[in-house]
């Protein structure tokens, strides 16, 4: 039997779950909890290799408090480039959330703006195969 890969809308699907899940401040298993199925099935849902059926998605954007089209933001139209790319794919890696949520409570401008200038630093050096990390820097 041949592995089926993920649709696209059901991978956009599933960063939307992760995103409000994690905006909600919820654990996989509360989220599972709340909607009868275990952590591993959110897993699977959050990363699109599962398809969330239509009432379980409906118990999804009530226990998230978000419209049941809000899951769907994001998707292409049939004009548009469906890469997987998107803001809404970054905002779904671990920590990107956090660290957006983190960047909005600073509200120095001047201090907004350092730290946009460093990240950008770091990630050029990341590309030119430095991987961000400063010269004697350990790993732990």
């Amino acid at each position: 039997m041949a592995t089926r890969n993920p649709m696209p809308v059901d991978v956009l699907v599933g960063q939307n779950i992760r995103i409000c899940r994690l905006q909600k401040g919820l654990s996989q298993g509360e989220l599972g909890q709340q909607i009868g199925v275990t952590f591993q099935q959110v897993q699977k849902y959050e990363k699109g290799a599962n398809r969330v059926g239509a009432s379980r998605l409906n118990q999804i954007a009530n226990v998230l408090g978000v419209s049941l089209p809000s899951l769907f933001d994001g998707a292409p139209t049939a004009t548009e480039d469906a890469s997987g790319h998107s803001p809404r794919y970054l905002l779904s890696k671990p920590h990107s959330l956090r660290l957006l949520q983190g960047f909005e409570k600073i509200g120095n401008e001047g201090t907004r703006l350092a730290l946009l200038q460093l990240v950008e630093c770091l990630s050029q050096d990341a590309a030119q195969g430095g991987g961000g990390k400063p010269k004697g820097a350990h790993r732990k």
